[in-house]
């Protein structure tokens, strides 16, 4: 099972959809490991998969260094600030929390979709 919810992350992520949210979903749901271990698993397997993106992308000459680089040093700063957040919060406050997100992104979803339908631009 542990195989098939990390294929199914990697190609997602491959994807740029955010395959981080179904490892973190599978390995709770399914493997019923705690919210905050399966977020640490997910920061773990992000870095390869990053990485081989990074390494592709660079090649294809398609990520834009000025945009990118102030991103990073943002990311990495909010990043060390939320782990020490996520570590003092109790699991079930996180688990609602990490559920909040999901619906706000489900939300943003369905609502660019009906707004380029309306614009006709869904085949």
């Amino acid at each position: 099972m542990v195989i098939i919810i990390g294929i199914i992350s990697g190609i997602v992520t491959s994807l740029g959809l955010g395959g981080g949210a179904i490892l973190i979903i599978g390995l709770t749901l399914f493997l019923g490991i705690e919210q905050r271990i399966a977020q640490s698993v997910n920061l773990i397997f992000f870095i390869p998969t990053a990485i081989t993106a990074i390494i592709l992308n660079a090649k294809r000459k398609i990520i834009k260094w000025k945009t990118a680089i102030p991103v990073i040093i943002a990311s990495g700063i909010s990043a060390a600030i939320g782990s020490s957040i996520a570590i003092q919060i109790e699991t079930m406050i996180l688990k609602k929390m990490f559920g909040g997100f999901l619906a706000l992104i489900a939300i943003y979803e369905i609502y660019s979709l009906i707004k380029e339908g309306k614009k006709g631009n869904i085949n």
